[in-house]
């Protein structure tokens, strides 16, 4: 066994004062240090549940939602009606989004990749 310290084992309170202290001293390294905080997990909600987890990324609402328990019921059945609808079309905007989106570097892509066959197919006039 070895005596390794793992990122994973430092405590919370101690990730916070040597990130407060990598914005003192060099600010790369404290901004550095709130990015792997925020994508590893280590920085939770009030509920303890981690945001960055599950289906929150991909933008399923009614799976985050019961999970979270954030969108519980108003008492207003029209207005909770209302919020489900505007979250399914947020959803659907978010997924025509993500598809325009990868058509959009698809196409950046292949126009850099006939370019670059161009040119390389061009005969050079220096030699």
């Amino acid at each position: 066994m070895t005596n390794a310290i793992v990122l994973e084992d430092i405590p919370r309170p101690i990730w916070i004062v040597l990130t407060i202290l990598g914005f003192i001293f060099f600010w790369p390294v404290g901004l550095a240090m709130v990015a792997y905080l925020f994508w590893s997990g280590k920085m939770r909600c009030g509920n303890g549940m981690n945001r960055m987890s599950g289906d929150w990324k991909t933008g399923d609402w009614k799976t985050w939602k019961s999970r979270s328990g954030m969108f519980s019921s108003t008492g207003n059945q029209a207005f909770d009606d209302h919020r489900e609808e505007t979250l399914r079309r947020l959803e659907e905007d978010a997924r025509e989004f993500r598809n325009f989106v990868d058509k959009l570097r698809h196409s950046k892509d292949k126009e850099e990749f006939d370019r670059f066959m161009s040119e390389r197919a061009r005969p050079t006039g220096s030699q």
